[in-house]
């Protein structure tokens, strides 16, 4: 018993004896100082956010890169910070964080007890929790009211109880708030009512006693009363004595007096016929006066007469267009209609809308090429939202890949359903190629992309778009639409109004059309291969482009035009002179094959001159296709997808995706093999894209190039890229001390950067930067490559010292 006794005094004594954590005075200063300020920042970065963050997508991703600056007005740490509480978690409700971040701040400061604060986190971040669904439920995009929270919990909750349980939901989370917050009951809802309504019924009284009884009563004459009795001259004998400055105030009775009776006036007005009066017809002599024509009209058209207008296909007058029968026909191109499958699918479609209570009043079906169109029309009170919840239990219903349901279709009030055929029929390039929509087409670049639902030949022009963002995952059809892009084109335009610039990363894809260089490609004039595989060159080639799209600009301004289709036509007209340095301008195609290996490798040097030649380049007849297959937002940046309001969409992994390439799901629920989404800036268009192979663009591709053709491939303008190290060589004696451990922590790494000289031998940028360039005329590293890295030229620290001793 003893001992027990022990034991329990000593747990008793260690009980007592814990270590309790209690901030001093000076430390609650500070600590809440610190809260204070972080709240300060927060909001700041928040505000900002909604003003810089659309241009600050691009460098979330390379937080870590000192050289890259953010537009938020805290840099690249608000950017982040503020993209991922706002965008990423509660959207536009991340204020409250911010000001409960400086509230606990004060409550430290000043020692306040903290009972108080846990409740105000605790319904703070109720009270976000609840606006990020309210504002996800109006906006009903990924956007930054309602950010990721509100709209993945209203896409959670409309799925399972329709957007009218989801308002219910939010209104009753209101209530409770209101009931556990403000103490809110019934009766205090019935007693603020009653009150509000005996205001309004004294309101009401004090307001008909004042009408129904004698209202006050001024017989003040007023100035102009007084001016129109003098104008009137009245006599003393007809003037009233009115007295002056005196009310009458009537006691408040119902009125008495008998209505006095006005007696109708009967009003006739004559008309007065007017007889016509003759006119003599009177012959009138117009005499057009020719305009007088300056000197440089009738030079030009003394030309004309003289040798006819411009021909820009001159020099190749026997150039042939490739003939169809380079296209493969294929045997399953016409559209075979399966009535059983039409009326079992329509069937299980009733059957499905049936089972939740939604009449159909007539279907209509429209059979394209893998895809069939189910246009339905709904009875009379039934929601749309309503049958678009209900995607995943049609398509269950008819065991299909994935459906697409169009609530409305534009332009018609009736509901699309498109469900993929079992059998679907091949789109040949030749059947597009060969439609009357296409060959009879005044496009300036028209592209067949393929045929609609309603198996219409879908024909554009690349003009009018005028660039052309392409995103799909992989195998799904990018290289085909591609490659159906340029058939189009080279089975319209001819070699003299049309060069293509081929960026081909993945060094495979594009590589067909190097037999045709000399006819319709464009390259820098050092480069070997027009077919740019070469990040580096694509640096180049893209700054070259830039060069020629102001270069074509001065031209346009010299010659008072706006736009390259006005300059040709005044080009050909001859009136403008070739010795003052106009020509006649081709159309550019810049085709990139996989834009996002681009924006990995050479990142801001690739998307500048991209962006500024989409902002730009429409008018002098440069235009972009740009192809990715991860059409995420470090990719595809707000500049870019502001500049590119045509979009193609392939089949694509997720609805993150469709939204960032589409601004709109869909492209989710595509099958697949060329099926596709195109949009200009309006509705949503389904396409099967045109399937062209690679036997077939290596036939047209040979029939063109074993044609005469020009003596070199259009050369753009040359581009000279800034150079940040020196091949001058530097005088041994004028090397930095720290010269040889540098180059032994260079030679070590085999990383020739700036960035590590600084790391390691704890220098500034610029002496570090010196020690670079003197490691580069030594040849120790290679030139400077963008981004990268430099290349390393000694293996290792023996042949250093053998390279360090034979400069000596």
């Amino acid at each position: 018993m003893a001992k027990k006794k022990i034991k329990t005094k000593s747990s008793t004594t260690t009980q007592t004896k814990k270590p309790k954590f209690k901030l001093t005075s000076q430390q609650k200063l500070v600590f809440g100082s610190l809260l204070m300020i972080i709240g300060i920042l927060l909001s700041i970065a928040f505000l900002s956010f909604f003003f810089t963050g659309e241009a600050d997508q691009s460098t979330l991703t390379e937080i870590g890169t000192r050289d890259v600056v953010a537009e938020n007005w805290l840099n690249k740490l608000g950017a982040w910070v503020s993209d991922f509480i706002i965008m990423k978690g509660f959207g536009v409700a991340a204020f409250i964080f911010a000001g409960l971040v400086f509230l606990t701040g004060i409550y430290v400061t000043l020692d306040i007890n903290r009972a108080k604060l846990r409740s105000n986190w605790i319904w703070g971040t109720l009270t976000a929790i609840w606006l990020s669904i309210f504002f996800g439920f109006f906006t009903h995009k990924y956007d930054a009211l309602g950010g990721t929270i509100g709209f993945e919990m209203n896409s959670f909750f409309q799925d399972y109880i329709g957007v009218i349980g989801t308002a219910l939901l939010l209104f009753f989370g209101l209530i409770i708030y209101a009931a556990i917050k403000w103490n809110v009951t019934g009766q205090s809802i019935v007693a603020f009512f009653k009150s509000a309504k005996n205001e309004m019924v004294d309101d009401f009284n004090t307001n008909s006693q004042s009408s129904d009884g004698y209202a006050p009563l001024d017989n003040d004459l007023s100035a102009e009363a007084e001016d129109i009795k003098t104008a009137f001259d009245l006599k003393p004998a007809q003037q009233k004595e009115i007295p002056q400055k005196e009310k009458v105030i009537a006691p408040v009775k119902p009125r008495t007096e008998t209505p006095v009776t006005v007696p109708k006036l009967n009003i006739e007005v004559p008309q007065v016929k007017q007889e016509p009066v003759a006119v003599e017809a009177v012959e009138m002599e117009v005499e057009q006066v020719a305009e007088e024509a300056s000197e440089s009209d009738n030079l030009s058209a003394r030309l004309v007469a003289d040798f006819g207008q411009f021909d820009p296909t001159l020099e190749l007058s026997k150039y042939q267009f490739p003939p169809l029968d380079l296209l493969k026909r294929y045997d399953s191109e016409s559209i075979t209609i399966d009535q059983d499958e039409l009326e079992e699918k329509k069937n299980r479609i009733v059957e499905t809308l049936n089972n939740y209570n939604i009449g159909i009043s007539s279907i209509k079906a429209t059979i394209g090429p893998t895809v069939t169109l189910y246009e339905i029309v709904p009875n009379a009170g039934v929601r749309i939202s309503k049958i678009k919840n209900l995607e995943d239990d049609i398509a269950l219903s008819l065991a299909a890949l994935g459906i697409r349901i169009i609530a409305p279709i534009p332009g018609k009030g009736t509901i699309g359903i498109e469900v993929p055929n079992k059998n679907s029929t091949i789109v040949s390039m030749r059947s597009v190629i060969a439609s009357q929509k296409f060959q009879m087409s005044e496009m300036e670049l028209p592209i067949a992309f393929g045929k609609t639902i309603s198996n219409e030949t879908f024909v554009v022009d690349l003009a009018k778009m005028p660039h052309l963002l392409m995103a799909g995952a992989t195998g799904q059809g990018k290289s085909v639409g591609l490659n159906a892009v340029l058939t189009s084109l080279l089975y319209k335009k001819h070699p003299a109004e049309v060069k293509f610039v081929l960026v081909d990363p993945k060094k495979v894809e594009l590589t067909l059309f190097n037999k045709i260089e000399r006819h319709y490609l464009a390259k820098l004039p050092d480069s070997e291969d027009a077919i740019i595989t070469d990040n580096t060159k694509v640096i180049n080639t893209l700054n070259s482009l830039c060069i020629e799209m102001d270069n074509r600009y001065e031209m346009l301004k010299n010659a008072m035009c706006r736009n390259i289709k006005e300059y040709n036509d005044k080009f050909k007209a001859r009136k403008l002179n070739p010795e003052e340095g106009h020509q006649f301008l081709p159309y550019i195609v810049l085709v990139v094959d996989e834009f996002a290996d681009l924006i990995m490798t050479a990142g801001k040097e690739v998307e500048t001159p991209i962006a500024r030649l989409a902002q730009l380049a429409r008018a002098i007849g440069i235009h972009l296709i740009i192809a990715t297959q991860r059409p995420s937002v470090n990719v595809i940046t707000g500049i870019i997808k502001a500049n590119f309001p045509a979009r193609l969409a392939f089949r694509v992994t997720s609805k993150i995706d469709s939204r960032t390439i589409l601004d709109n799901s869909g492209a989710d629920q595509l099958i697949g093999r060329g099926d596709m989404l195109f949009t200009q800036g309006n509705e949503l268009t389904r396409i099967q894209c045109a399937f062209v192979d690679t036997p077939e663009v290596e036939l047209i591709t040979e029939y063109i190039g074993n044609q005469k053709a020009y003596p070199d491939a259009y050369l753009l303008p040359e581009y000279v890229g800034e150079e940040n190290g020196t091949s001058l060589d530097i005088d041994i004696s004028d090397r930095d001390k720290l010269f040889r451990e540098a180059a032994e922590v260079i030679v070590t790494a085999q990383q020739g950067s700036a960035s590590l000289l600084q790391r390691k031998l704890k220098l500034g940028y610029n002496r570090a930067g010196r020690l670079i360039d003197q490691l580069e005329a030594a040849g120790i590293v290679g030139q400077f490559e963008g981004s990268k890295a430099r290349q390393v030229l000694v293996p290792d620290l023996v042949a250093l010292d053998q390279h360090l001793a034979n400069e000596i």
